[in-house]
């Protein structure tokens, strides 16, 4: 059972120490915490997590961007720079089983807050670094955020229309795999400390984590040579699978199978598609997919899109409607699946975040009643409970610049 007599969150009693900043590190951090670990987020005081700057800000100066990655953790404004702020980030380090961060390969151990550094402390603890590139290679030292790892790992080159410019995915794709990648990597970790005892160091690279992600295509390229070029909505290997227009707006039908495009061409009310000698196997309906787009849209723009989805369920054909992010966000089933959560910020009132995709049938999401902080916002209780340090200690470390509470400074 969690302190609050509900049912048992899966991580309840790990520690977290976060260094991270933007949204892969920060993402992945909010993901243990929801798994209920106690995450303690340490920021610089000038500013804190660059995200904290980016719009649209609330009123109260807080940033919407920056709490939707950053709930269920405490915030610690210290100057680690400062060798007494990173006295008292290795002592906090100490006390965590994780410690996460996202510097650019090098810039910890400069910092003296290196997994060596870290470990020296606590031999068991788990240490996982998020970069660009990774901690190896040729281009372990250069900077990128997610357009660059788009870049390198051909994803640009392979979205978009046809003869079309390069085009990226339409969110944060990258740092979400590698935030994932951290997750998941530091939960196998952390079994294997259960068993052994041993703690060890992790290295994510937000390139490799999208890499491992084209499965299809890796195929594809090792099977035949085939590069992956911008299809629009088709499928490289499969048709009909893809959005069409209808009469008010477009509809995307997937027919993976020979079955499913039987199925297909009969709700479509065109079955003589199923003689036609360029649609009879799935290589043809790829390599005449000019033709059976036409043939299809003929038919699809004669309907509006809840008619055809309403006629394609009925046939048992998978097919979706085409949502704007808004429209996708009020759909009754996300409602039904609880996916926007509400929870009251001291700062901004009432707010809404995502919630948790992964449903326990044993344990309740964490976090959920736990904000994202404002800079600082933990910092004095954390200190002087954590560490003891005192309240004449916090005063001078506050002068001094070390550390900071956003709203304690602002006379709140």
């Amino acid at each position: 059972m969690d302190s609050s007599g509900g049912p048992p969150l899966p991580l309840a009693g790990f520690r977290v120490l976060d260094l991270t900043r933007f949204l892969a590190g920060p993402y992945a951090a909010m993901v243990i915490a929801d798994l209920g670990a106690d995450v303690i987020k340490v920021e610089q005081p000038a500013g804190g997590d660059d995200s904290r700057n980016l719009g649209p800000v609330h009123e109260s100066g807080e940033s919407w961007s920056f709490i939707q990655a950053n709930r269920g953790k405490r915030s610690v404004a210290l100057d680690v720079t400062d060798p007494r702020g990173r006295e008292l980030a290795l002592r906090l380090a100490a006390r965590s089983d994780l410690v996460l961060e996202s510097f650019r390969p090098g810039v910890a151990a400069r910092l003296g807050l290196s997994y060596a550094d870290v470990k020296a402390l606590r031999p068991d603890v788990l240490y996982c670094s998020v970069s660009a590139f990774g901690q190896t290679g040729p281009s372990a030292s250069r900077p990128g955020f997610d357009i660059m790892a788009q870049g390198v790992t051909g994803v640009l080159r392979m979205t978009g229309q046809p003869d079309g410019r390069p085009a990226k995915v339409g969110f944060a794709v990258n740092d979400i795999a590698a935030g994932m990648t951290a997750v998941q990597s530091v939960l196998a970790a952390q079994l294997v400390r259960a068993r052994t005892g041993i703690g060890q160091y992790i290295d994510v690279a937000m390139v490799d984590s999208l890499v491992a992600w084209t499965v299809w295509e890796a195929g594809a390229f090792f099977g035949a040579g085939s590069v992956p070029r911008p299809t629009g909505t088709r499928h490289r290997l499969s048709a009909p699978y893809q959005a069409y227009r209808t009469k008010d707006g477009y509809i995307t039908i997937g027919a993976f199978t020979d079955r499913l495009w039987v199925r297909t061409a009969h709700a479509l009310g065109a079955p003589q598609w199923l003689d036609d000698p360029r649609f009879r196997t799935p290589s043809e309906r790829i390599a005449h997919i000019d033709q059976l787009e036409a043939l299809i849209e003929a038919v699809t723009t004669t309907r509006t899109t809840a008619e055809w989805l309403a006629a394609l369920d009925e046939a048992s054909v998978p097919a979706g409607p085409v949502l704007r992010y808004d429209e996708a966000l009020g759909d009754e089933q996300l409602a039904a699946r609880e996916m926007i959560v509400e929870m009251d910020h001291p700062l901004m009132g009432r707010v809404r975040t995502l919630g948790q995709p992964a449903k326990f049938s044993a344990s309740r999401p964490g976090a959920y009643d736990r904000p994202a902080p404002w800079l600082g916002q933990h910092t004095a209780q954390v200190l002087r409970d954590e560490l003891g340090v005192t309240g004449a200690e916090l005063q001078e470390l506050t002068r001094a610049g070390i550390t900071f509470d956003k709203h304690q400074e602002a006379g709140q």
